[in-house]
């Protein structure tokens, strides 16, 4: 059974977007990922998925969704990304915080550097992920 990510933000929008788009599209089937917010928006982050789409990945059709407690008690690994104190803590559930920028209200050439910085840190992430279990204290 393929290991669970699940990437959370606040709106759900631009940076857990992306980030889920990255690895859904490198890790090619090997890792489940999910993503969710605590006040999600409406749609994602044009500017996040103008940038996606430059590289060849298509994110213009995800949801925005509110985080679970029941999806959090599923997975195996959360990436909290801005988020503070709204994210949720499980004292059972790996957590990494990526300290990302924000690509809300941004134009899409402030946005690529973020993509590009995405993509360095799910590469990072599949190799960790594929390569070894979660460390304890990731």
């Amino acid at each position: 059974m393929p290991p669970h990510v699940l990437f959370l933000c606040i709106h759900n929008a631009g940076r857990s977007q992306m980030a889920a788009g990255w690895l859904r599209h490198l890790a090619a089937g090997r890792i489940d990922v999910s993503s969710a917010g605590s006040e999600p928006a409406d749609s994602p982050n044009p500017a996040a998925v103008e940038a996606m789409r430059e590289v060849g990945i298509d994110i213009a059709a995800q949801v925005p969704e509110r985080w679970t407690d029941e999806a959090l008690k599923t997975v195996d690994l959360v990436v909290t990304m801005g988020c503070g104190d709204e994210c949720p803590v499980y004292p059972d559930t790996q957590y990494l915080d990526w300290p990302v920028a924000d690509p809300s209200g941004q134009s899409v050439a402030v946005v690529r550097p973020i993509r590009d910085d995405l993509k360095r840190r799910i590469e990072g992430l599949i190799e960790m992920l594929t390569d070894s279990t979660v460390p304890a204290e990731a």
